[in-house]
């Protein structure tokens, strides 16, 4: 091998890895389709190895290329960790952070969040992708993002994680349902109940389930939805039953719904929510600082649920 590959090289490799397209990955590299496909040449050549099948209708990993491709992410990984070092060498809370946020939890908790980071921390500058749990992850190690906020655990393999606060789960209702009479609400009422939860791909779906004690096989879930607000409004039209983070209920979430919601009368009913960053980030540190801000201004406030 005369010359090593560069930065740029492994760049545009991984990015033809992740789109299979040489034309979806140069808009993603922001350069032309020519620009890649020379740099992916040049890099074959001084390696001595193929590392894409190519033809008319696709392109195609070998076996070595898939693990240069998992090399590629580790190497740039690695730079993006070595750049942070230097960023971070500033203040703590300074420069730029990229975190991922779970649907369920970035519109219940940023916004506080958001507003007491650039009172305190006006150099800080967080860039926020709400995206499912399995995206973000894949993002992270991919090197796409620095920080993951959302509910743990979650599989996921050389990261770190951070509890940060439990979110408790309430029961949300329609008015007069006869779970809303119950003067003790436990897990096993909702049994055979016409329970209403998000679709799969949304962690909260699962972590509700197991918080409950509950398999799909025991309820009739009629429908599912992409989001809390869709819930709510088929709650309130009476198809069903549903639960909800405590979080939510901070916001305007069920104004105007008539919607109810109920405490569960067992402990343990809730969710963890925490940090994940890639295992020996330059930046554990600073992420750990921002763990502890999360923890002492982005929690919610305890409410009661209505009756």
């Amino acid at each position: 091998m005369t010359h090593p590959p560069t930065l740029k090289q492994l760049k545009y490799l991984c990015a033809v890895a992740e789109h299979l397209h040489f034309g979806r990955a140069a808009r993603a590299c922001y350069v032309s389709q020519s620009t890649l496909s020379a740099g992916i040449q040049e890099l074959e050549e001084h390696l001595g190895v193929v590392l894409l099948e190519r033809n008319s209708k696709r392109v195609l990993l070998t076996e070595v290329g898939r693990e240069a491709v998992a090399r590629s992410h580790q190497i740039l990984n690695a730079v993006e960790d070595l750049a942070a070092l230097c960023e971070r060498s500033a203040l703590p809370l300074s420069g730029r952070m990229r975190m991922g946020v779970i649907p369920t939890i970035a519109p219940y908790l940023l916004p506080r969040l958001l507003q007491r980071l650039r009172a305190e921390h006006p150099a800080f500058q967080l860039f926020i992708r709400e995206d499912l749990s399995q995206h973000l992850v894949d993002a992270l190690q991919q090197g796409d993002l620095d920080l993951l906020l959302l509910a743990i655990p979650f599989p996921a393999e050389g990261v770190e994680t951070l509890h940060l606060f439990d979110d408790d789960f309430v029961l949300a209702y329609p008015p007069r349902h006869p779970l809303g009479a119950l003067e003790l609400l436990h897990t096993r009422d909702l049994q055979g109940q016409d329970l209403l939860l998000l679709e799969e791909g949304h962690c909260l779906r699962g972590h509700a389930l197991a918080a409950c004690r509950l398999n799909s096989g025991e309820l009739s879930v009629p429908y599912q939805a992409t989001s809390l607000n869709t819930l709510v409004q088929m709650v309130a039209n009476g198809i069903g039953v549903t639960l909800l983070p405590r979080m939510a209920l901070d916001t305007p979430i069920l104004a105007g719904t008539g919607v109810r919601t109920k405490r569960f009368a067992e402990a343990g009913v809730r969710r963890s929510i925490g940090l994940m960053w890639r295992r020996q980030a330059a930046r554990s540190e600073e992420f750990r600082l921002l763990g502890e801000f999360i923890r002492q201004h982005g929690v919610p406030p305890s409410r009661p649920p209505s009756r």
